[in-house]
């Protein structure tokens, strides 16, 4: 099964239509990203220093040097060419080289897919140099309030130099009583440690937030977060599903009879969600094998902010990993991102 383009109506949704809309230091106004991080007894993200419930916020993922995490940089839309840019990241045509839209996998649901440059000529004898493989998902709400990306490689041994980021654009109108439920879909890339290898993935995001609880004994608002993640489907880089193929390995590995991937969860603790609309916290995936005993599949961590009026969107990433899938011991890892609503399902 392929996954056929769609055509995202990105100039109704960016503000100028016309123009590069861009994640980090010029997207911020609650501070700029100092590169270094913040001090948090949260696992926040690095990106606006010292935010608010009024500011705009970005947040990146931050740079490990060891797994190649946290690299990418620059990370731009340009909606008069419908192209994208990505600073940082070795042989990937450099940051003027655009990333164009994705010839195999042009769109994930209500997400655009872009694809690095094969090659790239010797600035002297105009002689090509092979490309690594990089693809980005790149992903904005109807109403341009929030806006996330993500650009992985299956290139190294290693997961490789990558990155993901997302940002509110604007404030939040956050409730302190009452519960709400988001729904949407996601769009993710899963890379592989100690193998060379790129895959998409779909899946269906349902966030539900306590405004009311957890109570305020710390002296500052906290909400609790719980979450799934299902309908979990995997495509490889040219589009075929291979769900099924997932599935079964997985399942023979494991000595467990599964009928789908796994669902993700949310582990549900204090200090979650704070004052200025942003949310984190851990996730995992399970499954029973055929001894009936419980098995943990993946684990992982959530990060997230709330945007508009009754905080009535929200934009988040999901990264989890296992080492129970075959294809590579050493390590699987998924990164999700999505931008979903709090409206009636219809």
């Amino acid at each position: 099964m392929k996954i056929n383009l769609a055509g995202l109506a990105f100039c109704a949704i960016l503000a100028g239509c016309g123009g590069e809309a861009p994640f980090g230091e010029d997207a911020t106004n609650g501070g700029p990203d100092t590169g270094d991080g913040i001090e948090s007894d949260r696992t926040i993200p690095p990106g606006t220093t010292s935010p608010q419930s009024s500011d705009t916020i970005f947040r990146r993922e931050p740079q490990d040097g060891e797994t190649g995490n946290g690299f990418a940089r620059g990370v731009r839309y340009n909606s008069e060419d419908d192209t994208f840019f990505v600073d940082n990241l070795p042989f990937d045509g450099g940051a003027d080289t655009p990333y164009i839209r994705g010839s195999a996998v042009g769109s994930l649901g209500d997400y655009a897919v872009y694809e690095a440059v094969e090659q790239y000529p010797d600035t002297i004898t105009g002689e090509p140099i092979n490309q690594f493989t990089h693809r980005a998902i790149y992903g904005v709400s109807r109403t341009g309030n929030t806006e996330f990306a993500i650009v992985r490689t299956g290139a190294y041994v290693q997961y490789g130099f990558g990155g993901f980021v997302y940002q509110r654009n604007g404030d939040v109108d956050l409730p302190t009583t009452g519960q709400g439920i988001y729904v949407g879909q996601g769009a993710g890339l899963r890379d592989f440690n100690q193998r060379g290898r790129l895959e998409y993935t779909t899946s269906d995001v349902e966030f539900n937030i306590d405004f009311d609880d957890f109570n305020e004994d710390t002296g500052r608002f906290e909400g609790a977060v719980r979450g799934e993640v299902n309908n979990r489907r995997v495509f490889d880089i040219n589009g075929v599903e291979i769900t099924d193929d997932v599935i079964a390995r997985v399942g023979e590995a494991n000595n467990a009879t599964l009928s789908r991937i796994p669902g993700v969860r949310f582990v549900i603790a204090p200090n979650a969600l704070d004052q200025n609309g942003e949310f984190t916290g851990g996730v995992f995936s399970q499954f029973t094998n055929d001894s009936g005993e419980p098995v943990v599949y993946e684990e992982g961590q959530y990060y997230g902010i709330l945007a508009g009026e009754n905080a009535n969107e929200l934009v988040g990433v999901i990264v989890t990993e296992t080492t129970l899938d075959p294809i590579s011991g050493e390590g699987v890892r998924e990164t999700n991102g999505f931008t979903i609503y709090r409206e009636n399902r219809e």
